[in-house]
């Protein structure tokens, strides 16, 4: 048998797996032509040295061709602090007014050259929290509700916080404060549907247990407006579930109102379904507010009555949280916030 000889083809060499190189600011200063000091200056939007427009361009366009961004972490450790603000997440169901403000408050943020974080601590509350939020050493910290206590306070402070603000009704010793005046939205429905000759008026509790810092003010606020007169009110707790709402309506007849607050716009819409699927006419029958103004209620046939909440402008929070930055030693600061005021419409 002949002897064959076969060529094998050289498989090639396999790809390099290394990773590449990640750039530098010295590999941006050589293509720039300038400093690393000049790159620092640009890329860190340093106000205190003035760098001409082209040159400016020209990091720029260095920085982006090689797919460089400034280290957070080393910018931190120069400065002595970071850039972040950190915005515990909610403990309680985000409605669309909630929502928007947060957007716009992240946007202002931003144009302040502030890193806006949301920070998940499922499960911590209080002192616990604080120590969590701590750890990721932010300027500034916004906390929302009343779980945020001195102590507190004084870990976040400690860890390098310039800012602590809380958003709730009551202030934080330590913290600047946004002060909500969470009874007024339910003072003014009350005093509302009083002017309007209501006389049994209930008022829908959430039963979400997250709920409660704003249910509990909104319900003593319905009371107030309704003490020393002829009027009477009734608890009425409601689930955030169709089945929920149907059980109420059943028994509407029952209970003898002629009104109802239903703590905000999505409660009331839903509590409107069920009392119009049970031959309830709203108003004729019964009048119903909500809170919150949301689209969604002047859509509705009867165009929902709600009361306007006018919450902080994102601007006005941003540049709060700028001026204690700057100037950390100052006293904190306390916001009355929350302006409410009563949108008559058909179902009132």
């Amino acid at each position: 048998m002949p002897y064959v000889m076969v060529q094998i083809p050289k498989t090639p060499a396999p790809a390099s797996s290394a990773p590449r190189s990640v750039p530098t600011s010295a590999d941006v200063a050589r293509l720039a032509g300038v400093s690393r000091a000049t790159v620092s200056y640009v890329l860190n939007k340093t106000s205190a040295v003035r760098i001409s427009e082209p040159t400016r361009r020209r990091v720029h366009e260095a920085a982006k061709e090689l797919g460089y961004v400034p280290h957070a972490a080393a910018r931190s450790l120069r400065a002595g602090h970071s850039r972040m603000v950190l915005m515990p997440a909610p403990s309680f169901p985000v409605g669309p007014l909630y929502s928007r403000f947060l957007g716009d408050l992240q946007l202002a943020l931003g144009r302040l050259d502030y890193t806006v974080v949301q920070h998940g601590s499922v499960g911590l509350h209080g002192d616990e929290a604080a120590r969590a939020w701590a750890e990721l050493r932010p300027v500034a910290v916004l906390v929302s509700g009343s779980g945020l206590g001195p102590k507190g306070v004084t870990v976040l402070k400690r860890s390098g916080a310039r800012a602590v603000v809380s958003l709730g009704p009551e202030s934080v010793e330590g913290a600047h404060a946004l002060l909500m005046d969470y009874e007024a939205v339910g003072h003014c429905a009350g005093s509302h549907l009083y002017a309007r000759g209501r006389r049994r008026i209930g008022v829908v509790v959430p039963e979400e247990d997250r709920l409660d810092a704003f249910s509990t003010p909104r319900l003593e606020g319905v009371r107030r407006a309704l003490h020393g007169t002829d009027a009477t009110l009734t608890e009425l707790p409601l689930a955030y579930e169709e089945e929920s709402a149907a059980r109420l309506a059943a028994r509407w007849r029952d209970l003898g109102l002629d009104a109802v607050f239903a703590y905000n716009d999505e409660y009331a819409m839903l509590l409107m379904r069920a009392l119009q699927d049970e031959g309830v006419r709203v108003p004729d029958d019964t009048a119903l507010i909500g809170a919150d103004d949301l689209m969604l209620g002047r859509l509705l046939r009867p165009r929902l009555s709600t009361v306007h909440i006018e919450l902080p402008s994102g601007r006005d929070l941003a540049e709060l949280v700028d001026r204690a930055v700057r100037n950390p030693g100052a006293a904190p600061e306390a916001h009355k916030v929350l302006g409410a005021t009563v949108v008559h419409r058909d179902s009132s």
